[in-house]
């Protein structure tokens, strides 16, 4: 299993592709959850009151299938499924692409409206700055403060991220491990007799 993605920083800057008239704005913007596109879409309604359609796609998180096409109007599977084509062939994830369509007047037929709407979407993603994001999973570790100094120096060589501290009556601290890392890492915290570690159900 990859235990890293690729997605996009930040939202990028519109782009526009015209084809006989028509008008198509394009954006990309980065979304962790389905309930973020609902008020994107709304925004850019408000912003072009005159455009006909709002077609986007969407793919959240590395798997191939948590995605969703909507044509918005167009004919079927000639706006949705050629944005999403073009998040699939730069291998993102987590991020929504939205072409906006002010009619011109001409219609394009469905093999225009494909080109059009890919070619729309392609530019929107070249604006955009691609990152890579690491898909870690949870290793909780306990210890003794007598232990203390072993397991922070293990955390640090290992490059690890802690997410939760516990020093009451025990300790324990909650890392953030690369997902393909994770048995390793239980493995070599536990040959650390009497420290404990176990991977966390996510």
């Amino acid at each position: 299993m990859r235990d890293t993605y690729k997605t996009i920083a930040k939202e990028t800057t519109e782009t526009l592709f015209k084809d006989k008239g028509s008008k198509f704005y394009a954006r990309a913007f980065p979304i962790k959850n389905p309930d973020e596109v609902s008020p994107i879409i709304d925004a850019l309604k408000k912003k072009y009151p005159k455009a006909n359609h709002h077609c986007y796609a969407w793919k959240i998180g590395p798997g191939e299938n948590n995605y969703r096409a909507n044509d918005d109007g167009e004919p079927n599977h000639s706006a949705g499924d050629p944005i999403l084509g073009q998040i699939n062939s730069n291998e993102l994830s987590d991020v929504l692409v939205v072409v906006t369509r002010i009619f011109g007047g001409t219609k394009l037929g469905v093999s225009g409206l494909i080109n059009a709407y890919k070619e729309s979407s392609a530019l929107a993603i070249e604006q955009a700055t691609i990152i890579t994001r690491t898909i870690t999973s949870q290793v909780k570790i306990d210890f003794e403060y007598a232990q203390m100094s072993q397991v922070m120096r293990y955390i640090e060589e290992q490059g690890l991220t802690m997410a939760l501290q516990d020093f009451t009556a025990s300790c324990s601290i909650t890392i953030d491990v690369p997902l393909n890392n994770v048995e390793k890492v239980v493995k070599d915290i536990n040959q650390m007799y009497p420290i404990k570690a176990k991977a966390l159900e996510d």
